[in-house]
C-alpha cells in the first residue's frame, strides 16, 4: 500500500514542478511567493498580497489560471459596486409562450480563481458577500445558495500602505499567505 502512496506523492510533486515551471516562465525572480500562491490554491485557502503596483501580483494569478486551466475572472472593488455585482442576480426572463419566470445570472465571483482588487474600498456589505464565499464556498442570493465550483481560490490585494477607506474585516486571516 506504501508504494501506491509513494506513487502519488512522485506524480503530485511532478505536476507541482511543472505548474511551477510554467508560471516562472512569466514570473521571474517570486519563486517563494509562485510556491505559496499554488500552495494556497491546492490547499482550499486564499492569499492576500499586499503592495505597490507593477509588482506583478495581478499577472501571477492570472498566469496560473492559464497553466492550471482555470476560468479566472476580476473584481476591481469601488465605493458604488454592490453585493449583487459580484455574485449575480435574478433576471426577469419570458419563455416563448410570453411566460415571465426568474432566472439566476451568475456574477464574477462564478469562477475558479477570483482576482479582488481593492476590497478595502468597497462598502461593508459589498465586502461581506465576498468574505461568504470565501468562507462558505458559496452564495446566496435571495433566499437560494448557489455553490461554487472547485477549486475556489481569491487573491485579495491591496495598496501597501493606502490607510484602508474601510476595514475589511479578518482579510488576511482568511488567507493562507500574506505578503506584504
Amino acid at each position: 500500500m506504501s508504494t501506491a502512496i509513494d506513487q502519488q506523492v512522485v506524480t503530485f510533486q511532478e505536476q507541482f514542478k511543472k505548474v511551477k515551471a510554467e508560471v516562472s516562465k512569466v514570473i521571474v525572480g517570486a519563486e517563494e511567493i509562485i510556491d505559496g500562491v499554488i500552495m494556497s490554491l491546492l490547499a482550499s485557502g486564499h492569499v492576500l498580497l499586499e503592495g505597490v503596483p507593477g509588482l506583478g501580483k495581478t499577472k501571477l494569478v492570472s498566469t496560473l489560471s492559464d497553466v492550471m486551466r482555470l476560468k479566472f475572472s476580476r473584481i476591481q472593488f469601488t465605493p458604488d459596486l454592490m453585493p449583487a455585482d459580484i455574485t449575480g442576480t435574478n433576471v426577469v426572463q419570458e419563455n416563448a409562450m410570453g411566460e415571465k419566470f426568474l432566472e439566476f445570472q451568475q456574477g464574477p465571483i462564478f469562477s475558479n480563481i477570483v482576482l479582488a482588487d481593492e476590497v478595502n474600498r468597497a462598502t461593508p456589505k459589498t465586502q461581506s458577500a465576498l468574505l461568504e464565499a470565501m468562507e462558505e464556498r458559496s452564495v446566496t442570493v435571495g433566499k437560494t445558495t448557489h455553490k461554487l465550483d472547485s477549486p475556489f481560490f481569491v487573491r485579495d490585494s491591496e495598496p501597501a500602505g493606502n490607510g484602508r477607506n474601510i476595514p475589511v474585516a479578518g482579510s488576511a486571516t482568511r488567507s493562507l499567505l500574506h505578503e506584504a
